[in-house]
């Protein structure tokens, strides 16, 4: 495991080292959560990095990543953990037949044994090694669930009824994402460190896709952001993150092209937008304008 980074240039650099670009105010928050040892709450548009942040830390630090996708109906079950009951059952019909085994198996039927471990849970089980735990779209989950998470974030601990507590002995490094597809709760809030993951300007979002893609031809690299960063000044339904960004980079560069054209981009949108009345808005006139205009900006 490697020791946590002592500095906000040394985030920086970690993250970098994963080929990451996180600006300075995200460096800063990354950073100030796991000196503080605090959960981050990211929220932004989706396709921004965010979840990335958690792997990146995960592969950086030398830790396991522990991942909670949420989604509507998740419960503890699901989530921290649930008891084997199938095991449990089948233990108490093994120990019908011995006396002293059914003396035994009262006092173990609800421990460790028969303890099914949840991503919660597995991220800070004592027994395990040190986690980064993503806990991926939580605006996904039902407000109710929510409150499953208030003893994990303020004490990184988790209470089993039958069992007792449970506690990490190195406390995950805890990484919450949310698309903003509903609030999430005040309680949530303040048990976090916050940053709103935005879209990056022309220089930066140039400088991922240098890192992210290194096929793409510098010009057409250029270009594609140029392109990308005036179709979000646009009304469409869903804007273009920087994962389309890349995802559409790479098509052009597959396809051999060494700058935009507006063929290519009109055969390639569908990677770059993902709902057909966005496509339908740019098709046409539209596209050889933007494609223009990104030409001559480059």
């Amino acid at each position: 495991m490697v020791e946590l980074p002592q500095s906000v240039a040394d985030t920086e650099a970690l993250l970098r080292g994963q080929n990451y670009l996180a600006d300075r105010a995200l460096a800063t928050s990354v950073h100030l959560a796991m000196a503080m040892g605090r959960p981050l709450f990211l929220e932004g548009e989706p396709g921004t990095g965010k979840t990335e942040i958690a792997k990146v830390l995960a592969a950086g630090l030398d830790r396991r990543l522990v991942r909670l996708q949420c989604y509507d109906g998740l419960d503890l079950a699901a989530a921290a953990y649930e008891w084997d009951h199938a095991r449990q059952l089948m233990a108490i019909r093994l120990a019908e037949t011995d006396g002293a085994a059914r003396q035994s198996l009262a006092a173990g039927l609800y421990g460790r044994d028969y303890l099914l471990t949840r991503p919660l849970l597995s991220a800070i089980d004592p027994a395990l090694p040190p986690a980064v735990l993503l806990i991926d779209e939580l605006d996904r989950a039902d407000e109710p669930f929510e409150a499953f998470l208030l003893e994990l974030l303020a004490d990184f601990q988790i209470t089993v009824p039958e069992l007792g507590t449970i506690r990490a002995a190195i406390k995950p490094i805890v990484v919450i994402t949310s698309n903003r597809t509903r609030e999430v709760h005040d309680a949530i809030r303040r048990r976090c460190l916050y940053h709103w993951v935005g879209y990056p300007d022309a220089p930066r979002e140039r400088a991922i896709l240098a890192v992210r893609a290194p096929g793409v031809p510098a010009k057409l690299s250029a270009q594609v952001v140029n392109f990308v960063q005036q179709v979000r000044k646009m009304d469409i339904f869903k804007q273009p993150g920087v994962a389309e960004t890349i995802d559409w980079a790479s098509c052009l560069a597959a396809l051999d092209a060494h700058e935009l054209a507006p063929g290519a981009v009109e055969d390639t949108l569908g990677a770059l937008l993902k709902y057909q009345d966005d496509i339908e808005k740019l098709q046409g006139e539209p596209i050889e304008k933007l494609t223009a205009e990104a030409i001559s900006a480059a």
